[in-house]
């Protein structure tokens, strides 16, 4: 077995690591929720992302370069309802990949807590900018 090979075995087998890019479907109240999982835990799921409802809008900021901080939430195991991964459904791109086309950036970095260093994604490297 190759390394990639069996790196994409391991990924099949355990798919929902920190990194991955999910979305989240929750209850109570219901809500969808894109982002990158920092943690799974038998307490819950901490992501960083935006809210589904949001996501043309959050693309939209990235994409004209305002300042941008993606949520870092918890949500508690009782709420969430389901967990999938983003993943393309047949000539339907995943949002991952509509994020990448449309911003030119890719969404592990976009999404990552320490995106404090990137370029374009505070209030205060934005502040800097300007003054």
């Amino acid at each position: 077995m190759t390394g990639s090979s069996s790196a994409s075995s391991a990924a099949v087998r355990a798919p929902f690591q920190p990194g991955a890019l999910v979305i989240a479907t929750l209850g109570n109240p219901r809500e969808k929720f894109w982002g990158m999982i920092l943690a799974l835990a038998p307490e819950g799921l901490s992501l960083s992302g935006a809210e589904l409802a949001s996501f043309e809008d959050f693309t939209a900021m990235v994409k004209d370069g305002e300042p941008f901080t993606p949520a870092v939430v918890f949500f508690p195991m009782h709420r969430i309802e389901r967990v999938e991964l983003d993943l393309p459904d047949g000539t339907l791109p995943s949002l991952a990949q509509r994020f990448l086309t449309r911003t030119g950036l890719e969404p592990s970095i976009a999404l990552s807590p320490g995106n404090r260093d990137q370029p374009g994604t505070t209030r205060s490297q934005a502040a800097e900018e300007s003054a």
